[in-house]
């Protein structure tokens, strides 16, 4: 089997953590392996059964190299994605930086494998709570059609990195021994408490979260007619977001049928026994591979309303395996 040469840009950050063990578990056929960062340059970090050294960013780091997993913040993808393209070496990118640029496609492999092609050296991942609900939705929209998509995220502390999970575990400890609950990640406390604010607001009154949302979904199903109101919330969990989804399909479709196309479709679990209280949450998809989803029900908001819940770990679907998940992609159809 080929193997191929790989960097990891931002290796020791919470979706770096990732990248690492995710490459490992899928035994992603990796000759040579670079580590880049900045604060950390120097660690040496096991992987596998090999011993890599972080490096700094450099004029020649990516030279020689097939791919590029990027996690370090979109200004750092801006200022080099390109380079990077330039020495061949094709870019998965996890930041918003390219997102929407028309020249890059945005790709969840269960949804849009095919635009992996149409790259030119960049590939976006998408944002995390996207990924998760593109994966629910897009077997019920191929097979159904969705005029419309209203959806309330659950967001955890590790949407916002390591440091948004260590302020609220901080907090928790605080709590626990009567002391004062210090607030720098979040907007506002986040123990005890749901934050209805994801990112900056726009002119229109969302978040950019929240437009994230809805325009990355447009772009992934090809479909601009689609309407989508989204809400993206805080939530003192510490990892995997949830999602309360209600869709207006163009179709009268059974929950029953829903559940079935579900369960037969790549990358997605079916939770769904309310008598026993199954259904998913996030404390048993943190460290998961897999989409889950449950509370698939008839909703008469709509003349064709269909409720579900959907939970997944977006450190890994929603950023670290996606990610891994296009470059296995690109060997799979012979781009790389």
């Amino acid at each position: 089997m080929k193997k191929y040469n790989v960097v990891i840009l931002g290796a020791t950050g919470a979706v770096g953590v990732e990248f690492r063990k995710v490459l490992v578990d899928r035994k992603f056929p990796i000759d040579k392996i670079r580590f880049l960062g900045s604060s950390t340059v120097g660690q040496v970090i096991d992987f596998g059964d090999r011993k890599v050294e972080v490096e700094a960013v450099t004029d020649d780091c990516f030279d020689g190299f097939d791919i590029a997993l990027f996690s370090a913040g979109g200004g750092i993808s801006k200022k080099l994605a390109k380079k990077a393209a330039k020495t061949g070496c094709i870019v998965i990118d996890n930041s918003s930086a390219w997102r929407m640029d028309p020249d890059v496609p945005l790709v969840v492999p269960e949804v849009n494998p095919d635009d992996v092609k149409k790259h030119n050296g960049i590939i976006a991942n998408p944002n995390c709570s996207t990924i998760q609900m593109c994966v629910a939705l897009w077997p019920i929209h191929k097979n159904y059609g969705i005029n419309r998509i209203i959806v309330s995220t659950y967001q955890a502390a590790s949407g916002a990195g390591a440091k948004g999970m260590s302020e609220l575990e901080n907090q928790a400890k605080s709590w626990a021994n009567n002391e004062e609950l210090k607030v720098s990640e979040f907007s506002h406390q986040l123990m005890f408490n749901v934050i209805p604010h994801i990112d900056v607001f726009l002119d229109n009154d969302f978040t950019k979260e929240e437009m994230k949302m809805i325009l990355e979904t447009k772009k992934i199903f090809h479909d601009d007619d689609l309407k989508i109101s989204a809400t993206t919330v805080r939530v003192p969990v510490l990892r995997a977001h949830s999602e309360s989804i209600t869709l207006d399909l163009k179709k009268n479709v059974a929950t029953q049928d829903v559940a079935t196309l579900l369960s037969n479709s790549e990358g997605i679990i079916v939770q769904d026994d309310v008598k026993n209280n199954v259904y998913p949450m996030p404390i048993d998809v943190a460290g998961k591979y897999e989409t889950f989803v449950g509370r698939i029900r008839k909703d008469d908001v709509f003349d064709n309303g269909i409720s579900l819940w959907v939970v997944a770990d977006q450190i890994l679907k929603g950023a670290a395996l996606n990610a891994v998940q296009i470059a296995e992609l690109l060997i799979k159809k012979n781009i790389v």
